[in-house]
């Protein structure tokens, strides 16, 4: 049988009375913790001091490239001439694509820094600023690895240029403000914070080290500004992930300190960017091969093959060693070392954190630029053959470097394709490898353009994209 116990009359009213006051202290706490407004600026707390500093500098940029298209073969009649006119059946001639992104300025001079896919293409690029003037803008720099182009604005000068600053110390929960033209109905600004830092696998370019916000990011906002609290650049916003094509929350934008690289480059006159090469090829760290070398978690990259005579290799980088950090900054796969490999200054060292025969070492390695030990000497193919619009160049470490491609293999690569030309329509893609043509060993562009000048009726040719060796034969 269970007892159940009376309290007294005195202990049930102490009892009471303790539980009424603990009630009223929390009451008073929360009471507390909920107060009127006493002054004005406790109700006026605002974005707007920072909007204002830094919307100035976020432009709107607007490309456009006029296309012509194939005539109609039966206007070479005159017969069709005659009933149809010139116009070819009421179709216009010259089709004009256009294009249409946010830019930033970046120095008082006109310099201006927009996303590579915005003006890709592009013949005429036009610059609206957002106090409603234009200008014309040439195309200073393009950089595909990273998807930023850099303009100069003609005739612009004393303009409002936003300070740059550094994205290494952003942290993950920090607020930020998106700005940019999102599907062109003007300057928006949009709210969010830093969800999440150093995103490798985005798909948008090869030197990848995103910042991810949720601050809404939509089509127009490419090229457009995130800026932090005080105002300054700390990255170009550049994709979303999204199944609709609107924001759903998951932006994308490009460091600023990849930016700065790109802008210091195009101030210099490069046509290209300036980076410091390593010389090795790096694979992913498994977690089959972490178990294995004692660590916790599979983050670092794995030395796959080291470059003769490059940086890697007279630093004394051995293949299997294994990159765990760039000047004490951890980098967990490939895409994160080159990023961070790439945003180091060119004509000092970096130190790395290596992981040898289970023990941790620094190794100091050179930053120097990628030589050109051999002249590119460019060769525009010409002529009736598959191998027609191929822009090909002479392999070097230099232009290895620029086209994210593996030096180990010998050959002549792409350079460039013209749209729509035979090359285009066969399947070639810029940093192809072209190691033979009909069985013919090609060691230089000049013999592309030898060995295509005669027609034939099928045409073998061996290439190497992405590692893998593959022939292939064309109808002449």
């Amino acid at each position: 049988m269970r007892r159940f116990i009376m309290p007294n009359r005195s202990r049930f009213v102490a009892l009471t009375l303790g539980v009424v006051l603990s009630m009223g202290t929390s009451t008073l706490v929360l009471a507390q913790a909920r107060q009127v407004p006493e002054a004005r600026q406790q109700i006026t707390l605002s974005f707007a001091p920072v909007v204002q500093k830094t919307a100035p500098s976020v432009v709107n940029v607007y490309g456009a490239r006029v296309e012509r298209r194939p005539q109609n073969p039966f206007m070479d009649d005159p017969f069709f001439r005659r009933f149809f006119g010139d116009g070819g059946f009421g179709l216009p001639r010259e089709q004009v694509q256009r294009s249409l992104g946010s830019g930033v300025i970046v120095d008082a001079s006109g310099l201006v820094v927009t996303n590579n896919h915005v003006i890709e293409g592009m013949t005429e690029v036009k610059v609206a600023l957002a106090d409603k003037r234009e200008y014309e803008a040439t195309i200073l720099l393009r950089d595909p690895r990273t998807d930023l182009a850099v303009l100069k604005l003609k005739g612009a000068k004393d303009l409002a240029a936003i300070e740059v600053g550094d994205s290494d110390t952003l942290q993950i929960g920090d607020l930020v403000l998106a700005i940019g033209n999102p599907f062109g109905v003007g300057q928006t600004v949009t709210q969010g914070i830093i969800s999440a830092l150093a995103r490798t696998q985005v798909g948008v370019g090869d030197a990848q080290s995103f910042i991810q916000t949720d601050a809404a990011i939509n089509p127009g906002n490419s090229g457009g500004a995130l800026v932090d609290m005080q105002g300054r650049l700390t990255g170009i916003n550049t994709a979303i992930f999204s199944k609709s094509g609107g924001s759903v929350g998951i932006g994308f934008a490009i460091p600023s300190a990849m930016v700065r690289v790109v802008v210091d480059s195009a101030r210099t006159g490069a046509s290209n960017v300036r980076r410091a090469w390593f010389g090795a090829r790096l694979q992913a760290l498994t977690q089959d091969v972490a178990d294995g070398l004692g660590l916790d978690r599979p983050a670092g990259s794995v030395v796959a093959s080291v470059v003769d005579s490059g940086p890697a290799a007279e630093a004394g980088l051995k293949r299997s060693d294994v990159i765990l950090a760039v000047d004490g900054i951890g980098v967990d796969d490939p895409e994160s070392f080159g990023y961070r490999f790439a945003t180091r200054p060119i004509g000092g060292t970096t130190q790395l954190t290596v992981l040898r025969g289970g023990k941790r070492i620094t190794i100091p390695v050179k930053l120097t630029p990628a030589p050109e030990t051999r002249p590119r000497e460019p060769v525009k193919v010409a002529g009736r053959s598959p191998f027609t619009g191929l822009t090909v160049l002479n392999l070097s470490p230099a232009v290895a470097e620029e086209l994210s491609i593996d030096l180990s293999t010998e050959g002549v690569v792409v350079g460039d394709i013209e749209e729509g030309s035979p090359a285009a329509r066969v399947g070639f893609q810029k940093g192809d490898l072209i190691l033979a043509i009909n069985g013919e060993r090609i060691n230089a562009s000049r013999e592309i353009e030898l060995a295509t000048r005669e027609r034939k009726r099928s045409w073998e040719v061996t290439i190497s994209r992405g590692g893998q060796t593959v022939t292939s034969v064309f109808g002449g």
